[in-house]
């Protein structure tokens, strides 16, 4: 059961309440920002909610079972601190999430309902919904290693080994000239093979992206750039970034371009559906050895 601040029971055994909810966003890069349905502003916990972001928060649902229990928060972009720059750049994705029950009238008087993190998020036009995750939603995911001929570990993490802030495979470099939404060429490349920095990972480190990141499709010896999905806000000529190689995932890669095939964590002998379903044939050496 949850516990209630005895001031807040006394408060709800009244019948006449003076309630709200409060939304408190901490997102993976250290900025906290929290809204209310209130029509004032409230501060408690050192956290300022602010009652202009337009938001509103779905009923919450919650069950006894393992099941996940999901909930939405949406609502128009109206905050400054809710931007629609911000939500597309992805720096809401994962973020954690609390509300509150409050008694307006008397902030110190709350109960926590919820924590979750921020998954999808959907637009459309100056409006927003945020899909809200419970803690149950880990238990949907899949973890361990996993039985596939490619790679199952990231790039540069401690499994893998590769140091990827070497200068064989991190640069950094600023956009010279634009070619739409999501390409653009750029300086930084020269010296590296055309394709060396695809699937790797584009970090923006001036401009109206700066601090955000980006996966690159394709990279040419030129240095034209193509991204994966065009950025939360738009690119201008002179924006800085930082780059760091890609990886396929394939042995003959990890071999090849980053000398690290003894920590490939693929299966790549694994076989085939054709191997796994086919069945002894008339002429062919059944004589109950392996396969060769």
């Amino acid at each position: 059961m949850r516990a209630l601040d005895p001031d807040l029971k006394a408060h709800l055994e009244t019948g006449a309440t003076t309630l709200c909810t409060c939304w408190r966003i901490a997102r993976r890069d250290g900025v906290e920002i929290g809204f209310t349905d209130h029509d004032r502003t409230l501060n408690f916990g050192g956290l300022t909610y602010a009652p202009d972001s337009g938001a509103s928060g779905a009923a919450l649902a919650s069950s006894a079972d393992l099941a996940v229990d999901n909930t939405e928060i949406e609502g128009a972009l109206s905050a400054d601190a809710l931007s629609g720059a911000d939500l597309a750049a992805g720096r809401y994705d994962g973020a954690v999430v609390e509300i509150f029950r409050v008694n307006w009238a008397a902030p110190p008087q709350r109960v926590l309902l919820k924590t979750g993190t921020i998954g999808e998020v959907r637009r459309d036009g100056a409006a927003f919904r945020a899909e809200l995750r419970g803690g149950a939603v880990r238990l949907d995911q899949p973890t361990g290693r996993v039985y596939q001929r490619l790679c199952d570990v990231n790039l540069g993490s401690a499994p893998c080994g590769v140091d990827v802030t070497a200068p064989a495979y991190a640069c950094e470099g600023a956009v010279a000239a634009l070619f739409d939404a999501q390409s653009f060429s750029a300086s930084g490349f020269s010296g590296y093979d055309e394709g060396w920095f695809a699937h790797g990972l584009l970090t923006w480190l001036s401009g109206r992206n700066a601090g955000a990141t980006a996966h690159i499709k394709a990279q040419s010896a030129a240095g034209a750039i193509s991204l994966w999905r065009p950025p939360g806000a738009p690119v201008a000529a002179g924006d800085a970034f930082a780059a760091t190689a890609g990886c396929d995932k394939r042995l003959s890669t990890c071999r090849e371009k980053f000398s690290n095939g003894l920590n490939f964590r693929g299966f790549p002998h694994m076989p085939g559906n054709d191997a796994a379903m086919s069945y002894p044939l008339r002429g062919e050496p059944n004589d109950g050895g392996k396969r060769r």
